[in-house]
């Protein structure tokens, strides 16, 4: 079929059909989930109601419907090598959909969908198919759902499949709501062919492909493999991609042809100046994979996720890496992703205005990692396509993790990117025995952990709750409540390494680590960037408590962590809470002076200087912020200024509670990395500083006290972060910082303004002594005085050393110790050079408590010996790591007691690989 609706007409359609039937219409919330450690991203539309749906969390309606921002790219759901390739795959959809919270179920889910089908979209009967549960693993087949399709559709079991658990019962994840489905399946192409169904879709998209799946939600998992439960009321979830559903009203049979992602493949094939024919050719897959990247790479930057080295934001880094190597395949020399990222903003700003919002930083951050992965891309390529030629000539099919890892630290190539060029030439990776050197050389976080689920204990404490723990430090530091629940924990392990084992207890006595429940508290619990609250609970029965941390582990769940001091605690007591005055109003001055400073930031530096994260407690106030260089001393100085200009104002700090919209209406500014509800409290510290906030704040500006930056620097690509101090902490780091000076001055001997002057004086006296000494442990070396382990007779004495091994002159000995790594590498360089143009050299040395290694290799012998893997090799024998170039590479080890051993190993270790 064909018809001229547009993606937003199909989306507008979408949810004024569910509104028009009472369902509440809910924005679509950000990609990263806020309430939910075991997603990386959103990855379904139920995401952002998963509390909702198991009884955690409340809404003031029944009934919702949504058009939900989704990723999928890791975990149980990764699209990722489909991209491209197959017509319906992406990394980044939205997925259309309708919820029911108890309300309705199975018959009206199904007839909704199906007048929305055939009747508003007006989809041909005869290219639908549906499928529904046939019972498997225990569980029952959903004849009701068979029975209400047959009453609603007039199918007959021709066209109602049944299929198993694989395909019609739906899980989010090893955790969570979970149910039969019921799955509504379109075909594209001529005629329908239902001996073509469950058939895997043709290059061009033809044949049946599933467009809307309805999820009978009636079971929860709470933990990986335990039983189902029952949820409280049966609900709904369905789920419908909006790229797929485009395809079928748009009459094209692939989701890059939509008006969603075309404009995107067409402005990918225009950079290219290559023809996109919507075939399976490599040009083709490439603009595909470019296309659904940059729409990754645009929402996740509008959220505030920056490419780096960890969890999300190495999975941006991949994403954009992909994306860039692809253009490099199409002939692309230039930075040009964001290029296409543009393109995403103009073609989807009306609808997520996020992006617009955020184009500057979104143009600037994706040209900055490009520009900065193209200037090791070239190099990486060249290093891949010489192993290429080493595996080729001795019959190998397998690179070896040691070279794939060295892709990854020295090069940036993500393994899986690695992975990919390996596969198209060929051959394959050791992924896993990379993985393990990539780890230990670089302690790298790895992803969210799937099975990083809530604590039994807290799900059980949360049972015991008959409605959300009460807030009620808006207005006091202290208040009466009735204990709850009482947690027992037991700490295993030490230092960073302590896990947590927690039980409900009916007492605890003196000593006891405990976390405490109430009904309602004073106490602050962990959020939006700001610590959790510290105090005591006392009772009188001579209870008291210490209490050093205040979180929130599940929605609706407070507790309040410490250490029995005296007495006991049960269940049912009454207890009396009371907040650290000091420590809160430190709080409090630190996170009113944080949304001061973003108005003062994104006014000195731009309107792109956008919150990417925030610290603040009684003792720190860090802000993290989007921007791509230093702060100059000037630029400080004025924002600054600026702060502490309002803060003499002393106005007045209004918390007014309000409908999201209309706070929007007012200008409030809402911070990505911030969960809100349809209801928010809105700060106002002056017309220009309106932000949606949680937090505890100061009264009025001037409580805030004298504002003072501590420090400023970078913590990952396009992020910088502020320390700064406030009141008390402002006035001790002046403190501080003028008793630095006065120890300088008598350091110095200096008097009255001359310190700068003596100082000066002092670091270029000891430059040029530096350099004496450098020059003097040049003369030593190359002399041949041997100061702790090296041979005497000079350069020429050292070279009369070498050997020859397999045709190459090879040299491996130790040099005096203290000799600095600089010193070791100038020297290694010249005897290769003395050696002739095929030789290899490696010096040792101790320096400190370390043993340093440094090799070299001449250009002519780098066919034969590579100088990353010889250094690696002996340098586990000091018990370190190393590499390099081919014609470069050095290592250091702590075992310093062995490094004659790993000196003498080195003509061991070239015959082995020459002889290979």
């Amino acid at each position: 079929m064909s018809s001229d609706q547009t993606s937003s007409q199909i989306r507008r359609t979408f949810l004024d059909f569910f509104a028009a039937r009472g369902h509440e219409v809910a924005q679509s919330a950000p990609l990263i989930p806020q309430n939910d450690p075991t997603l990386m991203f959103v990855n379904a539309g139920m995401v952002p109601f998963k509390d909702v749906f198991t009884g955690k969390d409340t809404r003031p309606y029944k009934r919702a419907a949504s058009s939900q921002k989704c990723i999928r790219i890791s975990g149980k759901h990764n699209d990722l090598e489909n991209v491209g390739v197959t017509a319906r795959h992406q990394t980044f959809f939205e997925m259309l959909g309708n919820f029911s919270f108890g309300d309705y179920f199975k018959e009206d889910a199904i007839a909704f969908a199906w007048e929305l089908l055939t009747s508003v979209y007006g989809i041909p009967k005869d290219r639908l198919v549906i499928t529904v549960f046939k019972g498997e693993e225990g569980l029952p087949a959903d004849d009701e759902a068979a029975a209400i399709w047959r009453k609603v559709s007039g199918f007959g079991d021709d066209r109602i499949l049944r299929l198993g658990a694989a395909d019609n019962f739906w899980a989010m994840g090893d955790t969570g709501p979970c149910g039969p489905c019921s799955e509504i399946h379109y075909f594209h192409g001529n005629e329908p062919d239902l001996a073509r169904f469950g058939a895997e879709p043709g290059p061009d998209g033809s044949g049946w492909t599933e467009i809307w799946n309805l999820v009978f939600m009636q079971f929860e998992r709470p933990e990986k493999d335990s039983p189902l439960l029952a949820l409280p009321a049966p609900s709904i979830d369905t789920g419908m991609g909006l790229e797929r559903v485009a395809s079928v009203l748009q009459g094209v049979h692939s989701n890059y042809d939509t008006d969603l992602l075309r404009g995107l493949v067409d402005k990918a094939a225009s950079i290219s100046g290559k023809r996109y024919t919507g075939g399976t050719a490599d040009d083709d897959v490439s603009m595909r994979v470019i296309a659904d990247h940059a729409r990754t790479t645009a929402f996740l930057i509008a959220e505030g996720v920056m490419p780096e080295r960890q969890r999300r934001e190495y999975v941006l880094r991949r994403v954009m890496r992909r994306a860039i190597r692809h253009g490099h395949r199409l002939g692309i020399d230039k930075p040009f992703l964001h290029e296409v990222a543009l393109e995403v903003v103009r073609t989807m700003g009306d609808v997520y205005p996020e992006l617009r919002d955020r184009r500057d930083l979104i143009a600037r951050v994706t040209e900055d990692e490009e520009v900065r992965f193209r200037a090791t891309l070239k190099r990486g390529m060249k290093i891949l396509d010489e192993r290429f030629d080493e595996l080729r000539n001795t019959g190998g099919k397998v690179l070896q993790a040691a070279p794939a890892a060295d892709l990854y630290t020295t090069f940036g190539f993500p393994l899986d990117l690695t992975q990919v060029i390996c596969a198209e030439a060929g051959f394959t990776v050791d992924v896993e025995g990379a993985e393990k050197i990539i780890r230990g050389a670089e302690e790298i976080e790895g992803p969210i952990d799937p099975n990083a689920a809530v604590d039994t204990a807290y799900r059980e404490a949360r049972g015991l709750l008959k409605e959300p723990v009460r807030f009620i430090g808006y207005e006091r530091e202290a208040g009466s409540s009735e204990v709850v629940a009482v947690l027992l924990v037991e700490r295993k392990g030490e230092g960073e390494k302590v896990k947590k084992a927690r039980k409900l207890a009916d007492k605890a006595e003196a000593g006891a680590d405990v976390e405490i429940v109430v009904a309602e508290t004073p106490f602050y619990a962990e959020s939006g960037g700001q610590v959790g609250d510290i105090g005591a609970i006392r009772s009188a029965g001579g209870l008291e408590i210490k209490i050093t941390d205040t979180q929130r582990p599940v929605g609706g769940l407070v507790v309040h962590e410490g250490t029995i001091v005296s007495g006991s605690i049960s269940p049912g007591d009454k207890v009396f809470l009371e907040v650290d005055h000091a420590a809160r109003s430190a709080t409090r001055r630190n996170h009113s002076a944080t949304h001061v400073l973003h108005w003062a930031l994104r006014t000195v530096l731009g309107a792109h200087c956008q919150q990417k994260g925030s610290r603040v407690g009684p003792d720190i106030l860090r802000f993290d912020f989007a921007h791509n260089k230093p702060l100059s001393a000037e630029e400080i100085a004025r924002i600054e200024d600026l702060v502490n200009a309002k803060i003499l104002t002393n106005e007045p700090v209004v918390t007014e509670v309000l409908p999201m919209d209309e706070a929007r209406k007012k200008g409030a500014m809402a911070i990505f990395e911030e969960k809100y509800g349809d209801v928010v409290r809105m700060l106002t510290m002056t017309p220009e500083v309106v932000e949606l906030c949680g937090g505890t704040h100061a009264r009025a500006l001037g409580d805030i006290g004298l504002f003072k930056i501590v420090s400023e620097g970078g913590v990952a690509a396009g992020v910088r972060r502020l320390f700064a101090a406030t009141g008390l902490n402002a006035l001790k780091y002046l403190r501080d910082a003028e008793a630095e000076l006065l120890r300088a001055r008598q350091a110095a001997k200096a008097t009255g303004g001359d310190l700068a002057d003596k100082i000066a004086k002092l670091v270029q006296h000891e430059r040029e002594l530096e350099k004496k000494v450098a020059e003097l442990e040049r003369k030593i070396l190359e002399g041949g005085s041997a100061g702790g382990g090296g041979g005497g007779g000079g350069i020429e004495g050292m070279v009369a050393a070498a050997r020859e091994i397999g045709g190459i002159r090879v040299l491996a000995m130790r040099v005096p110790d203290g000799t600095n790594a600089g010193a070791l590498r100038e020297l290694a360089d010249k005897l290769r050079d003395k050696l002739g143009e095929r030789s290899a050299v490696l010096l040792g040395a101790v320096a400190g408590d370390k043993a340093q290694l440094a090799m070299m290799v001449s250009k002519a012998a780098t066919d034969r010996l590579k100088a990353g893997d010889v250094i690696r090799a002996v340098a586990k024998i000091v018990g370190g790591s190393g590499g390099g170039r081919p014609d470069m590479a050095q290592a250091g080890g702590t075992e310093i007691a062995k490094l004659d051993e790993a000196i003498a190993a080195t003509y061991t270790e070239l015959e082995r690989l020459l002889a290979s």
